[in-house]
């Protein structure tokens, strides 16, 4: 069907469903805050790809150059995220989102398509299993396990940056990056700020909210990043409380 799918553009953003998980009829802080960033990305040719229905099936990608990633590499496309949820999994929409995705790629001469992956699959990234049904293989690994995959057309390879490849930074309190790409976000920092406060942890957070701060960054990145003793954790964005005690827990020693 030719209206299966619809991507978002200038002109119709501002009323699409945006395939979040976050079900309000009222206005939403995290979701406006999300509108707003894509608003600003559309004409720097990101692509927000979703089924024609309030649903949770969508991807999410962008020219690497401008995505708010520290991952370098000429002419490649980054996925952000890739999610079917619900009912519509396992009916073929990722398969179908994905293959648009490589041939949009193919049709405006990329060199190919890279995404965020792990040793073992973690939280909030894309089923590198089901990538690799692709093509999708490894090609550069950075710390804590994080790997950079990648369907090349050309024999070219993107890489995360030196500094992201490390995952460390000077300071050794709780210390949490993140942006807006994601409806969660804010209500997310609201939650680990009130714990902190609670628990009299010392925390700092980061707003990334440039493309030059995104490329700069010290770790991998999709939207959200954790560093604790000087050392980068995760990318899990819906960090809980039970997660958050174990990482102090487990690096009270620095």
């Amino acid at each position: 069907m030719d209206n299966e799918f619809i991507n978002l553009t200038s002109d119709n953003i501002e009323i699409e469903h945006l395939c979040c998980i976050i079900r309000t009829r009222k206005p939403h802080s995290g979701i406006e805050a999300k509108r707003s960033w894509l608003v600003e990305r559309l004409n720097e040719g990101h692509v927000f790809r979703k089924l024609n229905e309030k649903e949770i099936v969508f991807i999410e990608y962008a020219p690497v150059e401008k995505a708010w990633v520290p991952i370098i590499g000429d002419n490649f496309y980054y996925i952000y995220c890739l999610w079917v949820l619900g009912n519509h999994a396992g009916k073929g929409y990722g398969r179908k989102l994905m293959e648009y995705c490589i041939q949009d790629a193919k049709d405006n001469g990329k060199s190919g398509i890279c995404m965020l992956g792990s040793k073992k699959q973690k939280h909030w990234l894309t089923d590198q299993t089901f990538a690799k049904k692709f093509g999708f293989e490894i090609v550069d690994s950075a710390a804590n396990d994080y790997e950079l995959f990648a369907l090349s057309f050309d024999g070219m390879t993107p890489k995360f940056t030196d500094k992201a490849k490390l995952g460390e930074i000077d300071n050794k309190e709780l210390t949490i990056y993140y942006d807006l790409q994601c409806p969660y976000m804010l209500q997310n920092i609201e939650t680990i700020s009130k714990y902190c406060e609670n628990k009299g942890i010392l925390v700092s957070m980061i707003n990334i909210d440039s493309l030059d701060k995104a490329k700069d960054l010290p770790c991998p990145f999709n939207n959200f990043a954790v560093f604790y003793g000087g050392k980068f954790q995760t990318v899990n964005l819906l960090l809980d409380t039970t997660v958050l005690d174990r990482i102090i827990k487990n690096n009270n020693n620095f």
